[in-house]
């Protein structure tokens, strides 16, 4: 029986545990407007401060993965796929999905648009002319089918439930919610109809879990959830206290990923998430018996050009250039602006304000405060340098790609402010810091 959203809505702002009947009738009335977006954001707000119990998420998540289409496939190969909570410079997805269908598995990539300080693997492909980022289920099936991956975003017929949650949370300050990135993100990869899930969980500076403690948390829930809906799934929880890739923001961040499969440049830290990730999903989709035989085919597929030849083909099968990796900048749009950001004095990089750097993105123009926003595709930070790196009035902090002057000098000090400079050396974690198993 519908039961009225505001009901809903009081009985969990009380903290009260909501059914999974109260659940579906307030997702069902999200998806049929039903749930006004007031309601929508009040909801997600009463579960921020209230939580959710296990039963709880399991319910939203099944509800979200409902209030749509679900995918069924028939392939010669195992369906499988990754999902990052989000950082800055994360690009890893666009170097991924093609390398994991070089090595027999095919991925069909449902992607998000930015969240708070962090890029969208949506924004960044629809910096790409011509690249349709949301097709008609039949063109991502058959992409997938013929090329092995298709990246796109959410379609209005796969969870749209949570495609307007989404967005409401984006602007309402509930994007940290254990609960509500549980839900969001498995009711996509449900709707897709994957074999295999492997969670990428960020944690630190430029993360939404700024403590190693908060991401397993996230972890363990997305892993219990998944694998109690039969998805089979495993975490690798990583550290964002850095700029993953040494670009951020959208058309900057591809021609950072055409460099990368081409071969022109590579970033340590990039390249070894991109092979861990790689490795996990061949693994959990039977491709490899062993991590480290794994990790050979990811490098092999990279190192071959394979990788490359299916993200080319991929982009082009989706309406983009058929040469995008060879000329890159030919096609992406570029920021009028380009300016150095040196250091006030020489020394060596000890620790990056990510977020800061991510926010500094979106006063851009490269990221939202509002959901009907647009985005500057252009504009981003590049060059970025890394922790234990030597900046000077030789190498910069980075280079700030803006619309304007002002834009600029804002970007600089929001740079500037960023890092910390000091003597002497300084060390870099390593960037996989555990592994939660799917019977975790």
């Amino acid at each position: 029986m519908t039961q009225l959203p505001q009901e809903i809505i009081r009985w969990k702002r009380d903290g009260g545990e909501l059914s999974a009947e109260q659940i579906e009738s307030f997702i069902e009335g999200l998806t049929t407007g039903r749930v006004s977006e007031g309601q929508a954001a009040a909801f997600a707000m009463a579960i921020f401060f209230r939580h959710m119990s296990v039963p709880e998420r399991v319910a939203l998540t099944r509800a979200m993965v409902h209030s749509g289409d679900v995918l069924t496939w028939d392939l010669p190969g195992p369906v499988l796929d990754k999902h990052s909570t989000g950082g800055v410079g994360d690009t890893v997805s666009l170097a991924l999905a093609p390398a994991v269908a070089a090595c027999g598995g095919f991925v069909p990539m449902i992607s998000g648009r930015g969240l708070g300080h962090t890029g969208g693997t949506l924004d960044k492909l629809d910096a790409i002319p011509g690249y349709i980022s949301q097709p008609d289920i039949d063109t991502f099936r058959r992409v997938t089918r013929e090329v092995g991956c298709a990246i796109i975003g959410q379609t209005a017929d796969l969870a749209p439930a949570d495609k307007r949650l989404y967005a409401i949370r984006d602007v309402t300050g509930t994007v940290e919610s254990i609960d509500l990135i549980t839900a969001s993100i498995l009711s996509k990869k449900l709707a897709a109809g994957l074999d295999g899930l492997v969670m990428d969980v960020k944690f630190g500076s430029g993360a939404f879990m700024s403590s190693a403690g908060e991401a397993r948390k996230l972890a363990e829930s997305l892993v219990l959830v998944a694998n109690a809906a039969g998805l089979p799934t495993s975490a690798l929880l990583t550290n964002m206290d850095e700029p993953l890739a040494s670009h951020a923001g959208n058309a900057v961040e591809v021609a950072y990923a055409a460099d990368y499969l081409s071969g022109r440049h590579r970033d340590e830290r990039f390249h070894r998430l991109t092979v861990e990730l790689g490795a996990e999903m061949l693994v959990l989709g039977k491709l490899a018996a062993t991590r480290d035989e794994a990790r050979t085919s990811v490098e092999t597929a990279i190192e071959s050009g394979r990788a490359a030849d299916i993200f080319q083909r991929m982009v082009a099968a989706l309406g983009g250039p058929h040469d995008l990796l060879d000329r890159p900048h030919h096609y992406l749009s570029r920021a009028p602006i380009v300016r150095a950001v040196h250091p006030e004095r020489a020394g060596t990089v000890q620790a990056i304000g990510t977020r800061d750097a991510g926010v500094a993105v979106i006063a851009l123009g490269g990221g939202r405060t509002r959901p009907e926003d647009a985005i500057d595709h252009a504009v981003g930070l590049t060059d970025l340098a890394g922790i234990g790196e030597q900046v000077d009035g030789e190498r910069p902090l980075g280079f700030v790609h803006a619309q304007t002057e002002d834009d600029a000098d804002a970007a600089a000090r929001a740079l500037l402010a960023a890092y910390t400079i000091g003597e002497g050396p300084a060390s870099r974690d390593d960037i996989v810091l555990e592994r939660i198993a799917p019977s975790a």
